[in-house]
């Protein structure tokens, strides 16, 4: 009984936070979208297993929504990219970049995909950026890809 009387008091301890502090619970409008996104750190993978990869690539902060979503159209055929996955990611206006992330799945094992990514508001509007075409291959059942950025 303690211990429900306590989350019930954390619960309105938060709640009064919220309402009571005008910072906390002030939502942002949308900012201005960039004129231009670039990418400023190219596509490439970061891990993958036999199953499910993971792709990350930098662009200059597309603004807009703040609620954005990193884009990979893939396939095993360069031409034929009909395959879609999204990554979810709030973006932060205070910094000039945005990292984004998109995993992918459902991959088979030592099969070559190739790749485009893009990124998009949450109204599906694109940023106005695509990335080359970049191609990985997945490694076999039980092997492991790292990637990760090395730090400086």
């Amino acid at each position: 009984m303690n211990r429900l009387l306590l989350k019930l008091a954390i619960g309105a301890a938060a709640a009064s936070l919220l309402v009571s502090n005008p910072i906390v619970a002030q939502i942002l409008s949308p900012q201005k979208k960039a004129e231009h996104v670039e990418i400023t750190k190219a596509p490439e993978l970061e891990s993958a297993v036999s199953y499910m990869a993971i792709v990350r690539w930098t662009t200059t902060n597309p603004r807009g929504d703040d609620e954005h979503y990193g884009v990979v159209h893939y396939g095993t055929d360069p031409e034929d990219l009909s395959q879609t996955a999204k990554g979810h990611i709030r973006l932060n206006r205070a910094h000039p970049e945005t990292i984004f992330r998109v995993r992918l799945v459902d991959l088979k094992p030592q099969t070559t995909y190739y790749y485009k990514v893009s990124s998009m508001g949450e109204d599906g509007e694109s940023d106005g950026v695509e990335g080359p075409l970049s191609h990985f291959t997945t490694p076999a059942s039980g092997e492991v890809i790292q990637n990760y950025p090395q730090p400086k």
